[in-house]
């Protein structure tokens, strides 16, 4: 069925059909609203792909959504099963109403600000797909710097050891497992429902046998005696204090995944302190840090007694990785 202008402007609420003749988003900026028809010779006239783009992108300009555009493109996308830039071939096509029917909620989910990524249900990361849910911190591409960084130290051709400390849905050692077929790793995590998305997506990517999976507070889940060629995190390390500013999609984040403590370094003081006994003479330490703890951080390895610490800066030129290597 071919899907006429109503058929999309009515895309967030019930509104009655014809009651609103050119398309606009109409609503505050912050809160999804009623998707209107203006004044229009033909209020019946077919929507196509670029102007459900044109209009939605509008819509999300006024609800602050970062990169509007590409965020309709990426839905519209999944919705119609075609790679991004297939849509810029087909700006004319007429989207069809069960089309636009799929497309009404995801519209208004992203207009309130819940992130793309648990909209679309997965994420790319490393070249592999993760699914997403809020059971787990969202993949994000400065973390693909601490994958590079670890298989770099590792080597491709490693049958090394590695250790994922809070490896939430499990992006960094299944990405790290990818990447150095010969390794073996082991990634630990305190939320249960955390692990079932981690073992979830380790059977999506075909790495459930090479990652092992277990249940407590970063070091809790490890034996005596039991040691890693490299151990790896991506901790929280936001202040506490900051996290109320953060952006709305970020907030969507588990809270124990943000939340660093009052300086943000809680966790990366307990990692630093606690890793060096389970790291092999030569086996390195990589931790993910935010903006502007680059020094403190690298005092709390030097104190602990590691060597050959580096910080990896990421495109940003923010300090990002934190690198320590056991005498």
């Amino acid at each position: 069925m071919r899907a006429t202008g109503c058929s999309l402007f009515c895309l967030m609420d019930s509104v009655p059909c014809g009651m609103f003749p050119t398309a606009s988003w109409t609503g505050d900026g912050h809160a999804p609203s009623t998707l209107q028809r203006e004044t229009s010779a033909n209020p019946n006239s077919p929507v196509t792909i670029l102007e459900l783009i044109q209009k939605t992108t509008a819509y999300f300009e006024k609800a602050g959504v970062p990169n509007p555009r590409l965020d309709v493109e990426l839905l519209l996308a999944h919705i119609l099963r075609l790679k991004r830039m297939e849509l810029y071939l087909q700006f004319e096509r007429v989207l069809t109403d069960p089309e636009l029917d799929q497309l009404r909620p995801q519209v208004k989910r992203r207009a309130g600000r819940e992130p793309l990524q648990h909209i679309l249900g997965s994420v790319d990361f490393c070249g592999l797909e993760f699914l997403t849910t809020p059971a787990a911190l969202i993949p994000r591409p400065e973390t693909e710097l601490l994958v590079q960084t670890a298989v770099r130290l590792l080597g491709k051709e490693s049958r090394g050891v590695v250790l994922d400390l809070g490896t939430g849905g499990g992006a960094i050692a299944l990405a790290v497992a990818n990447a150095c077929p010969g390794a073996r790793c082991v990634a630990t995590d305190i939320a249960e429902e955390s692990l079932v998305l981690a073992r979830t997506n380790a059977e999506k990517t075909a790495l459930q046998d090479r990652v092992e999976f277990r249940r407590g507070n970063w070091f809790e889940p490890l034996t005596a005696g039991e040691t890693f060629d490299l151990i790896v995190s991506n901790p929280p390390y936001i202040p506490s204090g900051e996290i109320p500013a953060l952006q709305p999609e970020v907030r969507h984040d588990p809270p124990q995944a943000l939340d660093g403590g009052p300086d943000g370094l809680d966790a990366i003081r307990k990692l630093a302190a606690g890793a060096i006994a389970f790291l092999k003479t030569g086996g390195h330490l990589l931790l993910e840090m935010g903006a502007g703890q680059d020094v403190v951080v690298w005092e709390l390895l030097e104190a602990r007694g590691y060597s050959e610490i580096a910080v990896i800066a990421d495109l940003q030129k923010i300090p990002r990785i934190a690198q320590a290597r056991k005498p």
